[in-house]
C-alpha cells in the first residue's frame, strides 16, 4: 500500500460524539437568543482580560513574542473585536425589510439573519491565541456552536486555550479539541455547518476538499505574498518606519506582513539607507538581544528561510542562530523575481528590495501574480494611490500603512483568489456564521382570484397590470 493509500491514523477523540452533542445544544435553541450571545462574548473577553499572565507566556514559550507585541497583537485586538461586536450586535440580529412588488401585495419581505449552526475553526500557529478566539466572536454573535482546532506547533498557547475556554465559555457550546493531524483529519470528517480555516493554501486544498464531501461552506485565510510599492513622492521616513514595524512584528510571520518592496528607482537608495538607519533605531547592533524581538516557531521553519538566503545579495542583517531559532530582519537587494525568496510566502522577517521605473511597472508586477492577501502602497501622490487601488485586486489594502487594516473591526478581513475567500471581522463575521433567510409573509384577508386558473383573457389583462 502507497503512502497516498495509507488510512490516516486512528484519533484519540470521538469527534462524532462531540459534533452530536454541540448539534444537540443548537437545536434546543439556547444559542439563539441575544441574552446568551452576549453574555458568552463578555466571558470571552474576561477570558482574555484575567489572564493575560498566563497567555503572553505561552506566547512568549512558543514564539518567543515579547510581552507588548503579544498584548497588542493578540489581546487587545480580541477585545476590541468583541466591543465592537457587543456596540453592534442588536442591529445585526435585526431583520431587513426588502419591498414585495405590487402583485403580493399586500405582504411583508424581509430577510432574517439565523445562525448557521456549529462550526469548526481551525486555527495558525503564528497568532495561536487570537486568530484561534478572533473567529469564535463572529460565530457567538451568530449564535453558533463552535469547535476550536488550536495548533499543535504553538502547544503552549493550545494548552492554555484548553484549559480557559472551558472555564469561561458555554461548554455544551463551545469545545477546544488539541492534537495534530489525527484530530484535524478526524473533525473534518464530521459534518458541519460552516468552517473557518486560517493557514496555508496546501492545507485549505484539503480543508475545501473535505467540507466539500458535505457541501459544507467554508471561509479560507491563507496568505500569499503582500508586495509593498513605495513610489517616489512617499514620505520615505515614514514608509521605512512603518515597513520594518510591520515585517519585524512576530518576527515576520504574518500572513499580512510586507513580504517584498516593489520601489521605484529614483528613490530606492534613499529607502535602503533609511530601511538599514531603522532596523538600527529598532533593535541595535544585537537584535538577538533586543527585548522586542521575537522568534521562529520553530527549527523545520529556521533551516527554510536559512535556505532562502542561498545566493542572495544581504545589505542588512542576515544573522541566524538555529539554537535559539534567532533570525535576524534582513533585507536583500538585487533579488531576481525568479529566485526561490520570491515564489514563495516569506513569512519571516527576510524582506527582498526590487527596482522599478515607475507605478505601472510595479502594478504590472503584481498582477503577473496571484492576487495577494494584503498589498501596501507608500505615496503621497492622490493619482497613484487610486491608480494601484483601482488597477489591483487584493484581499485587503492599506495606504501609507502596513498590517493595521486587520485592527479595524468595521472592515471585513479575507483574502481573493488563492490568498483565500470569505471573510470574517466584525459585522463580516456575524454574517459568515449567519444564513440571511428570506422571508414573504402574506395575509389571509384579501386573496384576489386573478392569480388563479382559470386565465380568462379578463385575468390575464388584470394579471398584467399589476405585475
Amino acid at each position: 500500500m502507497s503512502a497516498a493509500q495509507k488510512p490516516a491514523p486512528a484519533s484519540t477523540i470521538d469527534a462524532a460524539a462531540l459534533v452530536a452533542r454541540l448539534r444537540q445544544t443548537f437545536r434546543s435553541g439556547r444559542t439563539r437568543p441575544i441574552g446568551w450571545r452576549k453574555a458568552q462574548l463578555r466571558r470571552l473577553r474576561e477570558l482574555a482580560t484575567d489572564n493575560q499572565d498566563a497567555i503572553l507566556a505561552a506566547l512568549n514559550e512558543d514564539l518567543g513574542r515579547p510581552p507588548f507585541e503579544g498584548w497588542g497583537a493578540e489581546i487587545r485586538t480580541l477585545q476590541l473585536e468583541i466591543d465592537h461586536t457587543l456596540d453592534h450586535l442588536a442591529d445585526w440580529m435585526r431583520a431587513d425589510s426588502a419591498r414585495a412588488p405590487l402583485f403580493l401585495q399586500p405582504g411583508k419581505a424581509y430577510v432574517v439573519p439565523e445562525p448557521l449552526g456549529v462550526a469548526l475553526v481551525i486555527a495558525p500557529w503564528n497568532y495561536p491565541f487570537q486568530l484561534s478566539l478572533g473567529p469564535v466572536v463572529g460565530a457567538l454573535a451568530a449564535g453558533c456552536c463552535a469547535v476550536i482546532k488550536p495548533s499543535e506547533i504553538a502547544p503552549a498557547t493550545s494548552r492554555v486555550l484548553a484549559e480557559l475556554v472551558p472555564k469561561y465559555l458555554d461548554t455544551d457550546a463551545i469545545a477546544v479539541v488539541e492534537g495534530a493531524v489525527e484530530e484535524t483529519t478526524a473533525l473534518l470528517e464530521q459534518r458541519w455547518d460552516h468552517i473557518l480555516f486560517t493557514g496555508g493554501e496546501r492545507v485549505g486544498k484539503i480543508v475545501m476538499s473535505a467540507a466539500a464531501k458535505h457541501l459544507t461552506p467554508v471561509t479560507l485565510e491563507l496568505g500569499g505574498k503582500s508586495p509593498t510599492i513605495v513610489d517616489r513622492s512617499a514620505n520615505l521616513d515614514v514608509a521605512a518606519r512603518r515597513i520594518i514595524w510591520g515585517k519585524a512584528l512576530n518576527a515576520g510571520q504574518t500572513c499580512i506582513a510586507p513580504d517584498y518592496i516593489l520601489v521605484e528607482r529614483s528613490v530606492k537608495a534613499a529607502l535602503v539607507d533609511k530601511l538599514k538607519a531603522t532596523l538600527l533605531e529598532f533593535y541595535g547592533t544585537d537584535p538577538k538581544s533586543s527585548p522586542d524581538y521575537g522568534r521562529i516557531i520553530s527549527d523545520h521553519h529556521h533551516r527554510r528561510l536559512v535556505k532562502l538566503l542561498e545566493g542572495q545579495t544581504v545589505i542588512a542583517g542576515g544573522e541566524h542562530d538555529a539554537s535559539e531559532r534567532f533570525f535576524a530582519l534582513t533585507l536583500l537587494d538585487e533579488v531576481s523575481p525568479d529566485a526561490p525568496v520570491m515564489q514563495e510566502e516569506i513569512f519571516g522577517p527576510i524582506l527582498p528590495i526590487l527596482t522599478v521605473d515607475s507605478v505601472d511597472e510595479a502594478i504590472g508586477f503584481v498582477l503577473d501574480r496571484p492576487r495577494p492577501l494584503a498589498l501596501y502602497l507608500f505615496s503621497g501622490d492622490r493619482a497613484n494611490q487610486d491608480k494601484v487601488l483601482a488597477e489591483t485586486s487584493s484581499g485587503g489594502a492599506c495606504v501609507n500603512e502596513v498590517v493595521n487594516h486587520f485592527a479595524v473591526s468595521s472592515l471585513p478581513f479575507g483574502g481573493v483568489g488563492t490568498s483565500g475567500m470569505g471573510a470574517y471581522h466584525g459585522k463580516a463575521g456575524f454574517d459568515t456564521f449567519s444564513h440571511h433567510k428570506s422571508v414573504l409573509n402574506k395575509p389571509t384577508f384579501i386573496d384576489p382570484v386573478v392569480r388563479y386558473a382559470p386565465y380568462s383573457d379578463t385575468r390575464k389583462k388584470l394579471f398584467k397590470l399589476v405585475m
